[in-house]
């Protein structure tokens, strides 16, 4: 009995063995593909094969480069701008208060003054911040977007004002009394403010000028810089897209230089490798990593479009809408098993900058920004039609909310004859219903009547729209008070 069985065993392994050669021997010569026909000679790809199976691969790594690098070029053609352009100094604060000041920025929120900063930490070493009390909130980002400190209201002076101590890389660490301390894990980093004052210009007046900056080292400080305006001059910081191609990646490297390379990215950086970008190599791609960088900055863009107007990764805010959270990317931009990838480069391909303010969970405190791209037919926004958002009674925002409609390829602040892009509440001709709604108007054409609550768009462009709350109260949170649908007005 014993024999018998170890002999069947016996076969039975051969005649696996077996099998699994015989498998293993049937290579086709050709695979129908979605990138083509694949051709095989004794099993091996051919040399057309091989050349087009690294093109893909160079090409699927130079998209998905393109998605991962939005947050970083954003802030970098910001930081070039406020150096280049504005001429400003390394750590001095500038305010950006009107519309032409505004206009480089992406999602700005026209009703709001804004004061920030770039920071070269190699350059300057440790640099301080100081902060006033008043209603301000701030942060200070790494050159990656990730809060490294909130400033003002919701940060540790909780509004009282204070001073905070930023530390280049690998710098300290120091004892100083006095200083809120912040460990930079970037060389460049922004320093921010927004001004909440409902008296928009008491804040201008009061606020602004205390707030400095200055270098500091163990034996002193040095001369304290103070704000400066902007000024009316051309300017954006939206990353290069479209044929411009070889400006992001010029971006995106000159990132990559600067800066040190985390453990996280390190796969990254494997396979940018093969497109001629290469931390501490000249940047000089070939013909054929050109070509492939231009497709893949070009289909990376479509990508990001539709991860960021279609996101897959957020439900609907308020259930049977179009409505969904603009700022889907958390403040270190971390999930519970992974690095977000598709969350922060749905938030940065269209919006700058990030706070622990901006996804308050606190009632009352902090800001949260609703965004939509599609009418209640569920279409695409459009300039030439006209649209209605009627705002229920008693929004539940403490400070102030507001509305604002964004150019579709810009994700700036659109350029029309109105030269305003949203209404608020603090908008002091807004007309309300008897019920205490309002109806906001958007069109080419004020709609008769309504001229006070209208936004002009612009007839041959798509556009988005924000809806902010600043201080959120509990019908926010619990969402007994929801927003509808834009309607087309037919």
């Amino acid at each position: 009995m014993r024999r018998f069985a170890r002999t069947t065993l016996t076969a039975a392994l051969l005649y696996s063995v077996a099998g699994i050669g015989a498998h293993a021997q049937e290579t086709p010569d050709e695979l129908d593909t979605r990138i083509g026909k694949l051709t095989f000679e004794s099993g091996y790809p051919s040399k057309e094969t091989v050349a087009k199976l690294y093109d893909e691969m160079d090409f699927q790594r130079a998209s998905q480069a393109y998605l991962w690098g939005i947050p970083a070029v954003g802030l970098n053609e910001w930081r070039k701008a406020h150096f280049n352009v504005f001429k400003a100094k390394n750590g001095e604060m500038l305010s950006y208060l009107d519309f032409a000041e505004k206009l480089g920025i992406l999602t700005p929120n026209y009703t709001t003054p804004y004061i920030a900063t770039f920071i070269d930490l190699k350059e300057s070493g440790p640099m301080v911040v100081v902060v006033p009390p008043g209603l301000i909130a701030g942060m200070v980002l790494d050159q990656w977007q990730r809060v490294m400190a909130d400033l003002g209201v919701v940060g540790p002076d909780m509004g009282k004002g204070g001073k905070y101590l930023i530390l280049p890389p690998g710098y300290g660490p120091v004892e100083a009394e006095g200083y809120f301390v912040i460990q930079s894990t970037s060389r460049d980093v922004l320093a921010g403010f927004r001004l909440l004052d409902a008296d928009k210009e008491k804040a201008i007046a009061e606020l602004i000028p205390q707030i400095k900056t200055y270098t500091w080292t163990l034996d002193g400080t040095g001369e304290p810089m103070p704000v400066r305006a902007a000024g009316d001059v051309k300017w954006t910081q939206m990353p290069p897209h479209g044929m411009a191609y070889w400006a992001y990646w010029d971006s995106l490297n000159e990132v990559i230089q600067r800066e040190p390379v985390e453990e996280r990215d390190r796969f990254m950086m494997a396979q940018l490798k093969f497109l001629g970008i290469e931390k501490g190599k000249p940047y000089q791609p070939d013909e054929r990593q050109k070509k492939i960088l231009q497709d893949g900055a070009i289909v990376g863009e479509a990508m990001a479009k539709a991860n960021t107007t279609d996101k897959r990764v957020e439900p609907p805010f308020w259930e049977g809408t179009n409505w969904k959270h603009a700022l889907v990317v958390a403040t270190d931009q971390k999930a519970n098993t992974y690095d977000q990838l598709d969350e922060r480069a749905a938030w940065f391909y269209e919006a700058v900058v990030i706070s622990k303010a901006m996804l308050t969970q606190t009632p009352g405190v902090g800001q949260r920004y609703i965004a939509s791209y599609k009418d209640a037919d569920d279409a695409w926004l459009s300039g030439e039609n006209n649209y209605r958002l009627h705002v229920p009674a008693d929004p539940p925002a403490k400070g102030f909310w507001s509305v604002t409609a964004y150019d579709e390829s810009t994700r700036q602040m659109p350029v029309t004859e109105q030269g305003r892009p949203d209404i608020s509440s603090r908008k002091e001709d807004i007309v309300k219903n008897e019920d205490g709604s309002i109806d906001v108007y958007f069109g080419p054409t004020a709609p008769k009547g309504h001229e006070a609550n209208w936004v002009q768009t612009n007839a041959d462009k798509g556009w988005f729209a924000y809806f902010r709350f600043y201080g959120p109260t509990e019908p926010f949170f619990d969402k007994s008070w929801s927003l509808p649908d834009i309607e087309k007005v037919k």
